[in-house]
């Protein structure tokens, strides 16, 4: 790990543009790929999702400020803003919990405070466009939006030294969720989702009906902030 990151440091700003973009870029086919085929299984029918060349342009432009978001924060690290551990240990376990859940508590503020203010129909309501929510509709963002997503990790990043494997982790399950947020149907059996502990993780349904109705469910990876404030809402 330690000559990967020293690698990163050592490469000229148009390959890190270029290996940062080439990354944000295979993330987003992974999902769209992976998200199809879960689809596919879980309805049991071959249908697929339609993407509009609209649809595209967005989800290019949404690559791009997330790759200018992955700069900034390399950017942060090589001065010293925000401190990576290496070591494999203990802490990897604290510091993912740590980004999990104060990442969801970040977002659901922001996230809650969009959809309460005249930031909504000026952003949000982009990405509301789609009432049955599908895999792309993770990158139909408005600019806005996304750099402020961005900003809201690298502000906690820079709060303490987070281990890298920690981040790792995080990075790959703020990915899954976002993922499975956006299918379009629920993958797993509600006898499953109703499992203590398993009942206040945010499944597909939870921000299904989130795009369904926008009054409720505005956490992201949990229903804790939700039914704290009395905005869960529950499908029967």
């Amino acid at each position: 790990m330690n000559y990967l990151l020293s690698a990163l440091s050592q490469l000229s700003p148009a390959l890190l543009w270029l290996f940062f973009l080439l990354e944000n870029a295979l993330i987003t086919l992974a999902v769209l790929w992976i998200g199809k085929i879960i689809h596919r299984k879980a309805t049991g029918t071959a249908t697929s999702y339609h993407y509009t060349s609209r649809d595209w342009q967005i989800c290019i432009l949404t690559n791009i400020l997330n790759t200018i978001v992955t700069y900034a924060g390399c950017w942060l690290w090589k001065n010293n803003w925000i401190i990576i551990t290496t070591g494999f240990s203990w802490q990897i376990i604290p510091d993912f919990f740590l980004l999990f859940l104060g990442m969801d508590l970040l977002m659901f503020i922001f996230h809650y405070a969009i959809h309460k203010t005249f930031l909504y129909k000026t952003i949000h309501q982009l990405h509301h466009q789609s009432v049955d929510p599908r895999p792309v509709d993770l990158f139909i963002l408005h600019p806005v939006e996304t750099i402020c997503f961005g900003s809201l990790w690298l502000i906690l990043l820079m709060v303490k030294a987070f281990n890298i494997y920690a981040v790792m982790i995080y990075l790959a399950v703020n990915v899954l969720f976002g993922m499975i947020g956006h299918l379009g149907t629920e993958p797993l059996p509600a006898r499953f989702r109703n499992m203590p502990l398993i009942k206040y993780i945010g499944t597909s349904t939870f921000h299904h009906d989130h795009h369904q109705d926008v009054a409720y469910n505005f956490g992201f990876y949990t229903s804790i902030w939700d039914r704290l404030l009395g905005t869960h809402k529950r499908r029967h």
